[in-house]
Parts: C-alpha cells; sequence; structure tokens
C-alpha cells in the first residue's frame, strides 16, 4: 500500500500554525490555510479576543436605567407618568421578560402617581423571586429590597385598616350601649310618668268622694 500523505497544513510563516510540507503547491497551500483557520499573514497581528463581560458593571448600569426612570416617573406631570407607566405595560405585554416584569413592578410600586398599585406590584415581584437565576445579581437585590419594603406597607397598611375597623365596631357598641340605657331611662320615665298620672286620678277621685260626702251630712246645710 502507498504510504498516507500528511493532511493539509498551514504556513510556517503564520503565527500559531504548523509548518507547511515541502514542495506543496500555492493552491495546496492555500487550502491548508483555510482548512486550518489561519488567518493571519507574516507581520500581521492576531486580533485580540473580546473583553468578557462584567457583570457587576452591567448590573450598575441596568440599575442606573431604572433608578433614572423612577426618577422621570416621580417628577414628571400626570400625563407623563400615565405615559411612562402605559409604554412600560405594553412592553410587559408584548415581551413577558423579566427585565420588563421588574421595570412595570416597580412602576406600579413607586408612590406618587395615579398608576401606583401595590398588590399587583408584589404579585409580579413575587412572580420574579420565584425564579431569580433569570436576573441579574443587581436585579435580583433590587427586587428583593422593593419586595420586602411593598410586603411590609402592605401588612402595616392591613393592620391599620384592622385596627380602624375595631375602633369603629367599639364606637358603635359605645354608642349603641349608651342609646340602650338612654331608651331603658326613657322607659323608666314614661312609666313613672303613667304611675304619677294614675296615683293623681286615684287621689282626685278620694277627694271627689270625700267632698261628696260632706255635702250630703245633715245639717250641713244650715251651717
Amino acid at each position: 500500500m502507498p504510504p498516507e500523505r500528511p493532511g493539509p497544513a498551514c504556513l510556517a510563516a503564520a503565527p500559531g500554525c504548523p509548518a507547511a510540507p515541502r514542495g506543496a503547491a500555492a493552491g495546496g497551500v492555500l487550502v491548508a490555510l483555510v482548512a486550518c483557520g489561519c488567518t493571519s499573514w507574516p507581520g500581521q497581528r492576531a486580533p485580540s479576543p473580546a473583553p468578557a463581560l462584567n457583570a457587576a458593571v452591567t448590573s450598575s448600569i441596568v440599575l442606573s436605567e431604572y433608578l433614572l426612570l423612577l426618577q422621570r416617573l416621580v417628577q414628571g406631570r400626570p400625563a407623563e407618568q400615565a405615559e411612562i407607566v402605559a409604554s412600560a405595560q405594553r412592553d410587559y405585554d408584548t415581551a413577558p421578560t423579566p427585565s420588563h416584569e421588574l421595570k412595570l413592578a416597580l412602576m406600579l410600586g413607586t408612590p406618587g402617581h395615579p398608576a401606583t398599585d401595590l398588590p399587583k406590584a408584589q404579585a409580579l415581584l413575587r412572580e420574579l423571586m420565584a425564579d431569580p437565576e433569570m436576573l441579574l445579581p443587581g436585579e435580583r437585590a433590587l427586587t428583593f429590597v422593593e419586595l420586602s419594603q411593598i410586603d411590609d406597607h402592605l401588612t402595616l397598611d392591613a393592620e391599620n385598616r384592622r385596627l380602624q375597623s375595631e375602633a369603629v365596631r367599639a364606637d358603635q357598641q359605645r354608642v349603641a350601649n349608651a342609646n340602650h340605657r338612654l331608651q331603658a331611662e326613657m322607659d323608666e320615665n314614661t312609666r313613672l310618668r303613667r304611675e304619677l298620672e294614675e296615683a293623681r286620678a286615684k287621689l282626685d277621685a278620694i277627694a271627689n268622694i270625700e267632698r261628696s260626702l260632706n255635702e250630703r251630712k245633715p245639717g250641713s246645710t244650715g251651717r
């Protein structure tokens, strides 16, 4: 059997490529270059690799964008506020990505504008925290902090409503008790007045009887 021929090789002048076999034709060398993926020519520097993406820098940029957007929302006029929230809602409805969901949740959870909706923001943030791997580290931290604040706010709000409801019920009970006592006193006064009128009627009747008896005694006319 004839000896095996060596496979395609790269030019020796190209940095990082093995030496080409002697006597290889120019066309064969070009094919070898393409096959080896050697694109560097003599005197040409190899392209530098793309810089690795820094997660901390990316998170910082993303958080800055969120904060600037929230600042615009709080400081804007009512029409601008409505447009910002509507735009975020459209983005989420069109593409419900974690970033769009977080942006909408942050807007709904920010007070100071008519579209504030803490329960809805809480639901969106809880959904994001159920799958935190989809968020950047900074987004996860922001989601956690915002959800904690909204949870505390809604808990305090519910407690205030409970205390107010209990206070209203207690006031209503006191008023009902006072009305009951007042009605009892009025009923007692009515009963006493009726008994007094009956006693006066009896006294009047007795006085009439005595007057009649005195008029019937003999000699009363002469005297």
